[in-house]
């Protein structure tokens, strides 16, 4: 995945290579390997080790194309690539060939949120459900005007790409 960090001129790439039993993460980041363990985690804190040096990092704000964090008392924003942004908008909007009615996600997730009821009335862009993925929480939204004639995501279930998420006529 690529991250704008801050002001610096190019995106940085990042993934997680593997975990490990011990709290362990190997990760990538601009083709470079390293090892991050975790020490203290909560919903928006952590502390952890990265290459031996010792970290505090604290969420400040988080939308779905930036995160504002603390990181060692340093305020560094991180945008999330646009490109990423632009697929991500195009694809969660996308049809299976179910039919012009199937909503389906684009992404694997877990749903923890549904915003829709059946019988609710929707506009174009609306989110129905909020899944997470990759620790991210991303919308699922409505691709046409209409009705809600079911949801068939769950509360708490996973889902996996192209899951039909609601039914909307």
């Amino acid at each position: 995945m690529e991250f704008k960090v801050g002001d610096l001129a190019q995106p940085i790439e990042g993934e997680i290579i593997s975990t490990f039993g011990n709290e362990s993460i190997l990760i990538k980041i601009s083709g470079k390997e390293h090892i991050l363990k975790l020490l203290k985690s909560g919903t928006n804190e952590s502390e952890f080790i990265l290459d031996q040096s010792f970290h505090h990092a604290k969420i400040l704000d988080s939308s779905s194309s930036e995160i504002k964090v603390l990181i060692d008392g340093q305020p560094l924003t991180i945008k999330k690539h646009s490109k990423l942004t632009e697929v991500l908008e195009k694809s969660l909007s996308l049809t299976t060939a179910g039919g012009e009615n199937v909503l389906t996600s684009q992404i694997p997730g877990r749903v923890i949120s549904i915003l829709a009821k059946p019988g609710a009335s929707v506009k174009k862009g609306d989110a129905l459900v909020i899944l997470e993925s990759m620790k991210m929480q991303v919308a699922v939204k409505a691709h046409k005007d209409g009705n809600v004639k079911e949801i068939r995501a769950k509360d708490g279930a996973t889902i996996a790409r192209h899951d039909v998420v609601a039914v909307i006529e």
